[in-house]
């Protein structure tokens, strides 16, 4: 008799609540996002639940943009692997936005292997989060509206082009 292959499906993605590794349950879902703000403490990532997939070996990645260690010189890959504990399971993959920001922006590549089988994948885009400018004395509120409403525009327009 043959052993019956496991079967992976993504549950969801993008933002989660604040998520304690050390804890038994998975982050709470916040809402489905691919991009994500650069702000600090931010988890971002994807679910997937895998079926009569039991002490199977699971890899997973994480490429991350350029992020640099204490040295200055930039970290490979976040990687790991661990066995599948059930055959009903559920596995977060995921990461947070620390300070410094800047190299944390740009696109997270996170992805997970089963048995040697790539099963699940998914980008990333984080973009910084930038302040509104404030409207000055000097400037007349017409004017500081047309400024928020060029710096809106031109984000989003930085988003579509991605």
């Amino acid at each position: 008799m043959s052993k019956r292959r496991p079967v992976v499906r993504k549950r969801s993605h993008g933002v989660y609540a604040t998520w304690d590794s050390d804890a038994k349950d998975l982050p709470r879902f916040i809402e489905v996002a691919d991009h994500i703000p650069a702000r600090i403490d931010i988890e971002f990532g994807m679910v997937v639940n895998i079926m009569q997939g039991k002490n199977c070996l699971l890899e997973y990645q994480i490429k991350h943009p350029g992020i640099l260690d204490d040295a200055g010189r930039v970290r490979p890959a976040f990687e790991g692997q661990l066995y599948v504990k059930s055959n009903d399971w559920d596995f977060y993959l995921g990461d947070t936005i620390w300070s410094p920001i800047d190299d944390k922006l740009g696109t997270w590549e996170m992805s997970i292997q089963l048995d040697g089988t790539q099963v699940a994948q998914h980008s990333f885009e984080v973009y910084p989060e930038d302040p509104l400018p404030a409207v000055t004395e000097s400037q007349s509120a017409s004017e500081g509206l047309r400024l928020r409403t060029r710096r809106y525009q031109y984000q989003l327009m930085r988003l579509s082009l991605h």
